[in-house]
């Protein structure tokens, strides 16, 4: 993800991660040793019993990503993705589905004093986090280009940038890949930075930039709500985002790999994913760690 990336201190996963805490599983085991005890068992089969005693899947979310997780409009309910994604699972391992908003850099953090179970927002799944939680992966995306309707400067990938105005968002990795690309450019872009991805696009609409990056899923949101924009179809730096799970809770992390293979299955990820208009982000299969569960 783009700001998101970059709130999490490594440091302080890490010592989170080796210090003690309210973890609901005190053993541990590979994924592979995990997808191998589940076989021919049900994602309710495997639930822990110190989480099927409590009768609900605790989701932890931060609200303000659309379409990934958001309030509907008017109220304090949360829909997206994500709530969907999570109200799936939990309806897979038989629990009660509860989702919690709290700030981005704390969700680690709270999985991990057993504040939550789960932890599902648009987080991506990196070596660096890895060495505080175990990732089930649903989700995969980069930065795509966004022009405006009809793509007027016939755009195609980001050579076609070079010496042109572009607008990229502060601090985000698809400023990143902006400025990486203008490395290349023998005709250097002019780059507008924007505080966020909707006023750069004001840039795109007043015509002082003629493209923006913006993560991909957001960016066919923002296209498919107004029509006033095209993305195109490449997406660039693409990595996997997951459902975090404190790494002792392994138990509980082989239940939620279950239960999306079976919504994997079933249709029913695809239909979560097709409802916000994202499904050409899907992962491949079952994924944990960005490996396959097996």
């Amino acid at each position: 993800m783009t700001n998101r990336l970059f709130t999490a201190i490594v440091g302080a996963l890490v010592v989170t991660a080796l210090a003690g805490g309210c973890g609901r599983s005190s053993s541990e085991t590979t994924a592979g040793e995990g997808a191998a005890a589940a076989a021919g068992k049900t994602a309710k089969d495997l639930v822990p019993e110190a989480v099927r005693k409590t009768g609900e899947l605790r989701v932890a979310t931060s609200e303000g990503y659309p379409p990934m997780e958001m309030y509907k409009e008017g109220t304090q309910e949360l829909t997206g993705v994500d709530p969907d994604l999570g109200a799936a699972i939990a309806a897979k391992l038989g629990l009660k589905f509860t989702i919690t908003n709290a700030a981005f850099d704390g969700l680690i953090p709270g999985l991990q004093s057993g504040r939550w179970d789960v932890v599902l927002s648009s987080m991506s799944d990196t070596e660096e986090r890895r060495a505080a939680v175990d990732f089930v992966d649903y989700f995969n995306a980069g930065g795509s280009i966004m022009v405006k309707k009809g793509n007027p400067e016939g755009i195609k990938s980001l050579d076609d940038l070079c010496g042109k105005s572009v607008v990229l968002a502060k601090g985000t990795s698809n400023l990143a890949i902006g400025e990486r690309q203008n490395e290349k450019c023998t005709a250097k872009m002019k780059i507008m930075q924007s505080e966020d991805a909707p006023t750069g696009l004001l840039s795109l609409d007043s015509g002082r930039a003629v493209a923006t990056i913006v993560d991909s899923p957001v960016a066919v949101m923002y296209a498919n709500d107004t029509g006033k924009y095209d993305v195109l179809p490449e997406q660039y730096d693409a990595g996997p985002w997951g459902i975090a799970i404190d790494k002792r809770a392994t138990g509980l992390r082989d239940a939620v790999a279950k239960a999306m293979e079976e919504l994997q299955a079933d249709g029913g990820y695809k239909a979560v994913l097709d409802k916000y208009g994202v499904a050409a982000n899907a992962v491949p299969g079952v994924l944990v760690n960005t490996q396959p569960w097996k």
